[in-house]
């Protein structure tokens, strides 16, 4: 049963739960990243009238956000809607969201003193308003929220370059040049995130996703130098939540191994890496993806196909169906439904 301050008791739907700690039985779940968001009709109403920021603060307009891909699609997780940025405001960071570009820092931290000016983050005090969303998804939905947060890498990486880059040119002048300001940043980082998503188990997250979305930029032996250890003290402070952490980036290959070392209960996987070749990388850690969200602009017949390939590569184990990255704009949401029912058929018995 499934519990909340905002209603009784709901059936949950857990197979999502139970293949992220290796109980595989057959069943395939799949939930969608950036699953709410442009494609969806509603969501673009919405925008109309109010911010990406505006539906955030909102606990009503967030949670019906978060729902509605839930009640159109039929996945098996949902995903809290809300941006990476959001808990970094209250701890000093000015910002916008511009549209098709994505966040954009005010004054980029590239020194001690702006790193040594960052304010702690207090989850119950900074965003009580996250916190009343997810309590009220936990009453609403009958299948398990997914609390989020991003990586320290990442949010340093949008800290310092001031908006985002495929270079990490700033990031890594800081990274070599002031080793010690870098680990101070990625210190302060750490533990903000550990008490976010800590925060958000506590209000009603089952599983938790740590979105590391530029550390594919990074050389294997820069991870293990200058990102690691913090990714390691995050799922080490996550833990004894005892919920399933999951951790996610982008063109992110050459550190699988990487990945699977650090702590995480699942790894999600793009579309660069199949899902069998991931799996002998990564021994049992449950694997999460990986279509090509452009793949969903084909055909039926090939978007079918592609399904049916990753069902196949990833049948080896554990395994919940995903995109390698977040849904696009043009998607359409018929598409995605019938890539559930696909996946539900395919993936069941």
């Amino acid at each position: 049963m499934w519990y909340g301050r905002w209603g009784g008791a709901r059936e949950l739907n857990d197979v999502f739960l139970r293949v992220c700690r290796g109980r595989a039985d057959g069943r395939v779940p799949v939930w969608f990243m950036r699953q709410a968001g442009r494609y969806q009709p509603e969501y673009r109403e919405l925008r109309r009238r109010h911010s990406l920021l505006d539906i955030c603060r909102q606990p009503s307009l967030c949670a019906t956000v978060t729902k509605l891909p839930v009640e159109q699609l039929g996945v098996d997780a949902a995903i809290l809607f809300s941006d990476i940025m959001v808990p970094l405001e209250p701890m000093g960071v000015r910002f916008e969201i511009r549209e098709g570009v994505g966040p954009v820092v005010a004054e980029p931290l590239r020194d001690a003193r702006a790193v040594a000016a960052l304010r702690t983050l207090e989850p119950e005090r900074d965003v009580p308003f996250v916190l009343e969303t997810v309590e009220r998804l936990k009453a609403e939905l009958d299948v398990p929220l997914i609390g989020f947060s991003g990586a320290p890498f990442t949010l340093a990486s949008y800290l310092v370059e001031g908006g985002p880059s495929r270079d990490q040119r700033e990031t890594k002048k800081l990274m070599y040049g002031r080793p010690d300001v870098w680990h101070a940043l990625l210190s302060t980082l750490t533990g903000a995130m550990a008490a976010y998503l800590t925060a958000q188990v506590r209000a009603g997250a089952a599983a938790v996703q740590v979105f590391d979305s530029w550390a594919g930029a990074l050389a294997p032996r820069d991870y293990d130098r200058y990102v690691r250890p913090h990714m390691e003290r995050l799922f080490e402070a996550l833990r004894p939540l005892g919920v399933p952490r999951i951790l996610f980036s982008a063109n992110g290959g050459a550190l699988l191994e990487r990945f699977g070392a650090v702590g995480a209960d699942v790894v999600s996987v793009d579309w660069r890496v199949p899902l069998d070749v991931a799996r002998r990388r990564l021994g049992g850690v449950p694997l999460q993806g990986n279509l090509d969200p452009v793949a969903l602009l084909a055909p039926w017949d090939e978007i079918a196909r592609q399904v049916e390939a990753i069902l196949a590569e990833g049948s080896g184990g554990p395994h919940i169906f995903n995109l390698g990255h977040g849904v696009l704009p043009e998607t359409d949401p018929a598409v995605l439904k019938r890539v559930v029912e696909l996946v539900h058929g395919k993936g069941s018995g």
